[in-house]
Protein backbone atom coordinates (compact mmCIF):
# COMPACT_ATOMS: atom_id res chain seq x y z
CA UNK A 1 0.00 0.00 0.00
CA UNK A 2 3.14 2.73 1.28
CA UNK A 3 4.68 1.64 -2.45
CA UNK A 4 1.15 2.53 -4.18
CA UNK A 5 0.51 5.62 -2.43
CA UNK A 6 4.57 6.91 -2.75
CA UNK A 7 4.13 6.06 -6.27
CA UNK A 8 0.45 8.32 -6.67
CA UNK A 9 2.39 10.95 -4.93
CA UNK A 10 4.90 10.81 -7.30
CA UNK A 11 2.41 10.95 -10.32
CA UNK A 12 0.97 13.77 -9.02
CA UNK A 13 4.20 15.91 -8.30
CA UNK A 14 5.99 14.86 -11.42
CA UNK A 15 2.07 15.83 -13.33
CA UNK A 16 1.64 19.28 -11.54
CA UNK A 17 5.46 20.71 -12.52
CA UNK A 18 4.54 19.18 -15.85
CA UNK A 19 1.52 21.26 -15.90
CA UNK A 20 3.07 24.41 -14.69
CA UNK A 21 5.97 24.78 -17.51
CA UNK A 22 3.17 24.00 -19.83
CA UNK A 23 1.06 27.40 -18.32
CA UNK A 24 4.29 28.70 -18.23
CA UNK A 25 4.99 28.22 -21.93
CA UNK A 26 1.90 28.90 -23.36
CA UNK A 27 1.27 32.81 -20.97
CA UNK A 28 4.72 33.28 -23.10
CA UNK A 29 3.76 31.80 -26.83
CA UNK A 30 0.30 33.57 -26.34
CA UNK A 31 1.69 36.67 -25.90
CA UNK A 32 1.82 37.64 -29.05
CA UNK A 33 -0.34 35.81 -31.04
CA UNK A 34 -3.36 37.44 -29.65
CA UNK A 35 -4.92 39.98 -32.36
CA UNK A 36 -2.62 43.63 -31.62
CA UNK A 37 -4.20 46.98 -32.82
CA UNK A 38 -2.92 49.36 -34.92
CA UNK A 39 -4.20 52.76 -34.58
CA UNK A 40 -5.00 54.77 -37.74
CA UNK A 41 -6.63 57.86 -39.32
CA UNK A 42 -9.22 56.37 -42.08
CA UNK A 43 -9.17 59.41 -44.09
CA UNK A 44 -5.20 59.10 -44.60
CA UNK A 45 -4.97 58.55 -48.07
CA UNK A 46 -2.38 57.13 -49.25
CA UNK A 47 -1.23 55.88 -45.54
CA UNK A 48 -4.57 54.61 -43.92
CA UNK A 49 -8.10 55.31 -45.12
CA UNK A 50 -11.28 53.17 -46.52
CA UNK A 51 -11.73 53.14 -50.21
CA UNK A 52 -15.29 53.96 -52.25
CA UNK A 53 -16.58 50.48 -51.06
CA UNK A 54 -15.17 50.97 -47.43
CA UNK A 55 -12.41 48.60 -47.21
CA UNK A 56 -9.55 49.54 -44.94
CA UNK A 57 -6.87 50.23 -47.36
CA UNK A 58 -3.17 52.21 -47.52
CA UNK A 59 0.98 52.39 -48.16
CA UNK A 60 0.84 51.82 -44.13
CA UNK A 61 -2.08 48.67 -44.15
CA UNK A 62 0.15 46.89 -46.65
CA UNK A 63 3.00 47.28 -44.70
CA UNK A 64 1.48 46.09 -41.78
CA UNK A 65 -0.12 43.18 -43.03
CA UNK A 66 3.31 42.07 -44.72
CA UNK A 67 4.77 42.85 -41.01
CA UNK A 68 1.79 40.14 -39.35
CA UNK A 69 2.43 37.74 -41.60
CA UNK A 70 5.94 37.52 -41.12
CA UNK A 71 5.20 37.54 -37.60
CA UNK A 72 2.55 34.95 -37.51
CA UNK A 73 0.23 37.52 -35.32
CA UNK A 74 -3.22 39.38 -36.57
CA UNK A 75 -3.35 42.87 -36.66
CA UNK A 76 -6.64 44.66 -36.31
CA UNK A 77 -7.18 48.23 -37.62
CA UNK A 78 -8.77 50.62 -35.46
CA UNK A 79 -9.98 53.93 -36.53
CA UNK A 80 -8.96 56.95 -34.42
CA UNK A 81 -9.82 60.55 -33.61
CA UNK A 82 -5.48 61.66 -34.88
CA UNK A 83 -5.91 64.67 -32.22
CA UNK A 84 -6.70 61.98 -29.53
CA UNK A 85 -4.12 59.81 -30.09
CA UNK A 86 -2.11 60.17 -26.68
CA UNK A 87 -5.54 59.13 -24.75
CA UNK A 88 -5.65 55.80 -27.07
CA UNK A 89 -2.40 54.68 -27.35
CA UNK A 90 -1.36 55.06 -23.30
CA UNK A 91 -5.17 53.44 -22.00
CA UNK A 92 -4.30 50.55 -24.03
CA UNK A 93 -7.23 50.97 -26.58
CA UNK A 94 -4.48 50.50 -29.63
CA UNK A 95 -1.40 48.43 -29.39
CA UNK A 96 0.07 51.09 -31.91
CA UNK A 97 0.00 53.61 -34.48
CA UNK A 98 0.95 52.89 -37.84
CA UNK A 99 -0.20 55.58 -40.43
CA UNK A 100 1.96 58.42 -41.21
CA UNK A 101 3.00 58.84 -38.02
CA UNK A 102 5.87 61.84 -37.68
CA UNK A 103 8.90 60.88 -34.73
CA UNK A 104 8.67 64.35 -33.31
CA UNK A 105 9.80 65.25 -29.77
CA UNK A 106 5.65 66.21 -28.90
CA UNK A 107 4.94 62.38 -29.57
CA UNK A 108 8.48 61.11 -27.77
CA UNK A 109 6.42 62.19 -24.51
CA UNK A 110 4.21 59.21 -24.67
CA UNK A 111 5.37 56.95 -27.08
CA UNK A 112 8.62 55.18 -27.98
CA UNK A 113 9.04 54.60 -32.05
CA UNK A 114 10.22 52.16 -35.01
CA UNK A 115 13.42 52.89 -36.66
CA UNK A 116 11.97 55.34 -39.55
CA UNK A 117 11.14 54.24 -42.78
CA UNK A 118 10.20 57.42 -44.90
CA UNK A 119 10.93 61.22 -45.34
CA UNK A 120 8.21 63.58 -45.07
CA UNK A 121 7.59 67.21 -44.67
CA UNK A 122 4.69 70.08 -44.51
CA UNK A 123 3.94 72.02 -47.61
CA UNK A 124 1.23 74.74 -48.54
CA UNK A 125 -1.64 74.01 -50.33
CA UNK A 126 -3.76 76.14 -52.75
CA UNK A 127 -6.71 76.53 -54.90
CA UNK A 128 -5.77 75.71 -58.44
CA UNK A 129 -5.26 78.84 -59.43
CA UNK A 130 -3.87 80.57 -56.62
CA UNK A 131 -5.40 83.92 -56.10
CA UNK A 132 -4.48 84.75 -53.23
CA UNK A 133 -0.89 84.64 -54.34
CA UNK A 134 0.87 82.44 -51.98
CA UNK A 135 4.10 81.58 -52.75
CA UNK A 136 6.11 81.11 -49.36
CA UNK A 137 5.47 80.59 -46.13
CA UNK A 138 6.24 84.61 -45.66
CA UNK A 139 2.87 85.22 -47.38
CA UNK A 140 0.99 83.34 -44.86
CA UNK A 141 0.79 86.61 -43.00
CA UNK A 142 -3.09 88.16 -43.33
CA UNK A 143 -4.29 84.89 -44.76
CA UNK A 144 -6.45 82.35 -43.16
CA UNK A 145 -4.69 79.12 -43.18
CA UNK A 146 -5.80 75.62 -41.89
CA UNK A 147 -3.94 72.53 -40.58
CA UNK A 148 -5.37 69.20 -39.27
CA UNK A 149 -5.94 68.91 -35.09
CA UNK A 150 -3.53 66.94 -33.56
CA UNK A 151 -0.58 67.19 -36.56
CA UNK A 152 2.78 67.48 -36.73
CA UNK A 153 2.10 71.00 -38.49
CA UNK A 154 -0.52 72.22 -35.86
CA UNK A 155 2.04 71.62 -33.31
CA UNK A 156 4.87 73.58 -35.05
CA UNK A 157 2.19 76.26 -35.57
CA UNK A 158 1.59 76.39 -31.74
CA UNK A 159 5.56 76.71 -31.36
CA UNK A 160 6.00 78.88 -33.41
CA UNK A 161 3.67 81.97 -31.59
CA UNK A 162 4.96 85.04 -34.07
CA UNK A 163 4.00 83.35 -37.34
CA UNK A 164 0.38 82.06 -35.68
CA UNK A 165 -0.21 85.81 -35.05
CA UNK A 166 0.80 86.47 -38.39
CA UNK A 167 -2.34 84.53 -39.61
CA UNK A 168 -5.69 86.40 -40.42
CA UNK A 169 -7.19 83.01 -38.52
CA UNK A 170 -5.57 80.00 -37.93
CA UNK A 171 -8.22 76.80 -38.21
CA UNK A 172 -7.90 72.97 -37.25
CA UNK A 173 -9.97 70.37 -39.07
CA UNK A 174 -10.45 66.88 -37.79
CA UNK A 175 -9.17 64.98 -40.82
CA UNK A 176 -8.14 65.44 -44.44
CA UNK A 177 -11.14 65.24 -46.40
CA UNK A 178 -13.06 67.47 -44.17
CA UNK A 179 -9.90 69.66 -44.88
CA UNK A 180 -9.90 69.20 -48.42
CA UNK A 181 -13.56 69.96 -48.75
CA UNK A 182 -12.95 73.49 -46.67
CA UNK A 183 -10.17 74.29 -49.25
CA UNK A 184 -12.63 73.66 -51.97
CA UNK A 185 -15.16 75.43 -50.31
CA UNK A 186 -12.53 78.52 -49.42
CA UNK A 187 -12.91 78.34 -45.25
CA UNK A 188 -9.42 78.35 -45.88
CA UNK A 189 -6.81 80.36 -47.96
CA UNK A 190 -4.27 77.29 -47.54
CA UNK A 191 -3.42 74.01 -46.07
CA UNK A 192 -0.35 73.11 -44.37
CA UNK A 193 -0.33 69.65 -45.12
CA UNK A 194 1.90 66.17 -45.81
CA UNK A 195 2.88 66.29 -49.09
CA UNK A 196 2.37 62.63 -49.51
CA UNK A 197 -0.92 63.32 -48.43
CA UNK A 198 -1.66 66.96 -50.66
CA UNK A 199 0.12 64.41 -53.80
CA UNK A 200 -2.34 62.00 -53.98
CA UNK A 201 -5.56 63.74 -53.30
CA UNK A 202 -4.19 65.57 -56.42
CA UNK A 203 -3.63 62.60 -58.04
CA UNK A 204 -7.46 61.83 -57.63
CA UNK A 205 -8.64 65.04 -58.32
CA UNK A 206 -6.51 66.63 -60.79
CA UNK A 207 -7.28 70.39 -61.34
CA UNK A 208 -8.18 71.28 -57.76
CA UNK A 209 -5.40 72.57 -56.16
CA UNK A 210 -2.10 73.52 -56.31
CA UNK A 211 1.10 72.60 -54.09
CA UNK A 212 3.69 75.31 -53.24
CA UNK A 213 6.99 74.27 -53.08
CA UNK A 214 7.58 75.51 -49.46
CA UNK A 215 8.45 73.76 -46.35
CA UNK A 216 6.76 74.45 -43.55
CA UNK A 217 9.05 73.73 -40.31
CA UNK A 218 11.75 70.91 -41.00
CA UNK A 219 11.68 67.60 -43.11
CA UNK A 220 10.10 64.64 -40.42
CA UNK A 221 10.32 61.29 -40.62
CA UNK A 222 7.66 58.68 -40.20
CA UNK A 223 8.12 56.04 -37.71
CA UNK A 224 5.49 52.99 -36.08
CA UNK A 225 4.09 54.34 -32.22
CA UNK A 226 4.37 52.21 -29.61
CA UNK A 227 3.57 52.72 -25.81
CA UNK A 228 6.60 54.01 -23.75
CA UNK A 229 7.31 50.40 -21.91
CA UNK A 230 6.74 47.96 -24.90
CA UNK A 231 9.89 48.13 -26.01
CA UNK A 232 9.32 44.10 -26.57
CA UNK A 233 6.57 44.36 -29.10
CA UNK A 234 8.32 47.16 -30.44
CA UNK A 235 11.46 45.56 -31.37
CA UNK A 236 9.25 42.44 -32.65
CA UNK A 237 7.66 44.70 -35.00
CA UNK A 238 10.95 46.08 -35.88
CA UNK A 239 12.63 42.31 -36.60
CA UNK A 240 9.45 41.65 -38.86
CA UNK A 241 10.25 45.10 -40.32
CA UNK A 242 13.54 44.58 -41.21
CA UNK A 243 13.06 41.49 -43.18
CA UNK A 244 10.65 42.49 -45.54
CA UNK A 245 12.55 45.23 -46.45
CA UNK A 246 15.35 42.65 -46.63
CA UNK A 247 13.77 40.62 -48.92
CA UNK A 248 11.80 43.48 -51.40
CA UNK A 249 8.23 43.11 -50.25
CA UNK A 250 7.96 46.74 -49.17
CA UNK A 251 10.34 47.77 -52.19
CA UNK A 252 7.09 46.38 -53.84
CA UNK A 253 4.49 47.44 -52.11
CA UNK A 254 6.04 51.50 -52.20
CA UNK A 255 5.98 50.84 -55.74
CA UNK A 256 2.79 49.56 -56.26
CA UNK A 257 1.90 52.79 -54.32
CA UNK A 258 4.31 55.43 -55.01
CA UNK A 259 5.77 54.10 -58.48
CA UNK A 260 9.42 54.61 -56.47
CA UNK A 261 10.73 52.82 -53.72
CA UNK A 262 10.41 55.43 -50.52
CA UNK A 263 11.46 53.21 -47.96
CA UNK A 264 14.66 54.64 -46.12
CA UNK A 265 14.92 52.20 -43.32
CA UNK A 266 17.55 54.04 -40.64
CA UNK A 267 20.36 51.52 -38.86
CA UNK A 268 19.27 52.67 -35.41
CA UNK A 269 16.11 54.06 -33.36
Amino acid sequence: MKKVLLLLLMILIVGGCGAGKDDSQDVDSMKYKKVLTIGFDESFAPMGFRNEAGEIVGFDIDLAKAVSKHMGVTFEFRPIAWDKKEEEITSGNIDMIWNGLDIIDEYKKYMIFSKPYMDNRQILLVNAGNIHRIHSVSDLEGKVVGTQAGSNAEAYINENEKLKKSFAVFRTYHNLQEGFESLRKEHFYVLIIDEIAARYEMSKHPGDFEIIEATVGSTTEFGIGFRKNDTELRDKVQKAFDAIVSDGTAKAISEQWFHADLIKLRRKY
